[in-house]
């Protein structure tokens, strides 16, 4: 419900209803910025109106921008604006838009339009008027918004957004505040301010929103223009760059810009340490067809192809790691344009790594995102990787290479052909990031370890009713029952002795995977993979627990029925459940499950559940003791 307003925004009385015990509510939200001096004044000319309980409409004229932190539904009445790189206009329905303290702050901007004839502007006034009676803004609204329309600005719907994954995530202590503000300014507080609080979101500096550098502007209009041209063949972009250097925004970024003027893109996630539409550990292959307006943990979804390597890293096992994305991009049709986006890891093997990649995908565009300094890693050109002897693959006039074991090698040796083939052709766009601190080590805004948890909870997140209601802890929920002899397993990151294999998965997180073999087991004990299989993943769960007396594992997972039926694999690895899950289960009396003080840590393969402090690595870092 709207905020309350000064003398001048005076409104009838009225008894209060439960309607007003929310919009106290909603009075008291808006408050709590003021008190906290957390935000900054209204812009010049920024107009924001309560429109309903917890709804405002925003009136913006030509290229003003706001930008904010927090949560809303944005709809489009009347003009066009643009979130993200994303086109949102009058005719589309409302979307969702995600801007926590943990990441790059959204920027809401007013499209510029071209000024009508005179005898048009009645008839354009009407339609704006129209649209807010369509979405029931009130008349008190409409008024003050008409008051100050003019036929070039933009009429905006903003309604406070409740979802089942963000109800989930902030029922947990260490990420209660993700959507404030976290950066205290001594500044006043206005009205528009107190509306735009009551519906979820606070206006921040601009230096907070995307950064768009010379170099990256024209890297995207370069690719933007390949990609939507009737030439034969589609584009392959991959991008590339060292951590920390703003390749998962730039992705964003460049996927609603190709929104724009295309039905979908293909999106190939092959940093398995920091993924986009899946829990962390997994290579994948998206069909987007809607635009990206909040981080990984928002827009969970299965993809059109997904293998689950089970590792952060593939430092271990580099071969596994290759044979997972050549399998992954075996799945790509070319019928559109594909975005690859790479490891952070690039140096020494990472390189060569890299390299490899690079000769078996083919790409047509290179985006490399390095500092002016090049430190990090030395310029992509063609000629230096037709040079370079990658991890498994030979340079030109390169006698040997580092041989694969087991099964794949012979797809990995190149011929002699194939050694001295001419350079590969791709145009090699850079791209210098210049926000804050872009590209130095350890000065990420979060932990990737904090981003990777709150990707694996916005997964669990879809085990939460659609109603709006108390959110339900996951041990209250009932998790489906597998016999062991029906789904064969493998611990894929360490060996463990068969007498221990049950104490290694209870309690874990396991993907749950297909393998065209058929399980068969003489007996009604668990069924042992001897190798970690290739193979498809259809979801995530967690082992709630293994009934040895049954032989049954019991298994919490968002996967729908008619897909489970294809699951015969479980695989675990180093990827666990998030510390908050286990300490912080709700209703439980007595000791937590899984969760002791009094345990001997002399045991071997046992350890402590790890504290994380990693949201003060900068000034306006989110702020939290994460255990």
């Amino acid at each position: 419900m709207p905020a309350r307003r000064g003398p001048p925004f005076r409104r009838p009385r009225r008894a209060q209803s439960r309607g007003g015990r929310a919009e106290a509510a909603w009075r008291e939200f808006a408050a709590s910025f003021a008190r906290a001096g957390m935000v900054p004044p209204a812009e010049a000319g920024l107009a924001a109106v309560e429109a309903g309980e917890g709804a405002a409409v925003l009136l913006l004229a030509p290229r003003q921008a706001l930008t904010f932190t927090g949560k809303c539904r944005l709809r489009c009445l009347y003009g066009a604006v643009r979130l993200l790189g994303f086109a949102v206009a009058s005719h589309q329905p409302g979307l969702p838009a995600f801007s926590p303290a943990t990441h790059c702050a959204l920027t809401l901007e007013a499209q510029p339009a071209d000024r009508p004839a005179a005898a048009d502007l009645r008839q354009l006034r009407a339609a704006a008027r129209a649209a807010m009676r369509a979405h029931s803004v009130r008349r008190q609204a409409r008024v003050k918004v008409m008051a100050r329309f003019s036929p070039e600005c933009a009429v905006v719907l903003l309604e406070h957004l409740d979802t089942p994954v963000t109800r989930f995530l902030l029922s947990h202590p260490p990420l209660s505040r993700l959507f404030e503000p976290q950066k205290k300014e001594e500044t006043s507080f206005t009205p528009e301010d107190a509306v735009l609080a009551s519906v979820g979101i606070v206006k921040c500096s601009p230096d907070r929103g995307l950064l768009v550098s010379e170099s990256m502007f024209l890297a995207l209009e370069e690719l933007i223009q390949a990609c939507c041209a009737e030439d034969e063949g589609v584009p392959l972009v991959l991008v590339c760059g060292p951590k920390n250097t703003g390749k998962s925004t730039f992705n964003r970024y460049l996927i609603n810009l190709l929104l724009n003027r295309l039905p979908s893109v293909e999106y190939m996630e092959c940093d398995i340490g920091q993924t986009e539409f899946t829990p962390p550990g997994c290579v994948s292959l998206s069909n987007v067809t809607e635009p990206i307006l909040g981080p990984p943990f928002t827009h969970q979804q299965m993809p059109r192809k997904m293998v689950y390597y089970g590792q952060t890293s593939c430092e271990q096992d580099t071969e596994r790691y290759l044979d997972v994305v050549k399998y992954v991009f075996s799945s790509y049709k070319k019928e559109v344009p594909l975005v690859v986006n790479t490891m952070g890891w690039v140096k020494g093997e990472g390189l060569l790594l890299l390299i490899d990649i690079i000769r078996l995908l083919s790409p047509s565009h290179i985006v490399q995102m390095d500092v002016y300094d090049w430190k990090a890693m030395a310029p992509l050109t063609p000629q230096y990787v037709h040079l370079t002897p990658g991890l498994y693959t030979k340079g030109k006039q390169q006698g040997k290479c580092k041989q694969m074991g087991g099964s794949g090698a012979e797809d990995w040796k190149p011929s002699e052909e194939e050694g001295d083939a001419s350079a590969p052709e791709y145009k090699l766009l850079y791209v210098h990031p210049e926000f804050p601190r872009a590209g130095v080590a350890g000065e990420a805004r979060v932990h990737s370890g904090i981003l990777r948890d709150m990707s694996i909870l916005g997964y669990l997140g879809q085990l939460q009713s659609p109603d709006i209601g108390a959110v339900l802890p996951l041990h209250s929920l009932v998790p489906y029952q597998v016999p062991f002899n029906a789904v064969a397993l493998r611990v894929i990151h360490t060996d463990v002795a068969p007498t221990n294999i049950m104490y290694a998965v209870n309690a874990g997180w396991v993907g749950l995977c297909r393998i065209p073999d058929e399980i068969r087991c003489q007996t009604d004990g668990p069924v042992l993979l001897t190798q970690t299989p290739v193979c498809d993943c259809l979801g995530f769960g967690i082992v709630r627990g293994v009934e040895m007396e049954k032989k049954l594992y019991h298994i919490l997972t968002p996967v729908p029925p008619e897909n489970l039926r294809a699951v015969n694999c479980l695989l675990l690895g180093s990827i666990a459940i998030p510390n908050c899950v286990l300490v912080g289960q709700q209703g439980v009396e007595g000791e937590i499950p899984y969760v002791t003080s009094d345990y001997n840590y002399s045991i071997l393969g046992s350890g402590k559940l790890k504290k994380k402090k990693h949201f003060k690595r900068r000034e306006y870092a989110f702020e939290c003791d994460y255990t």
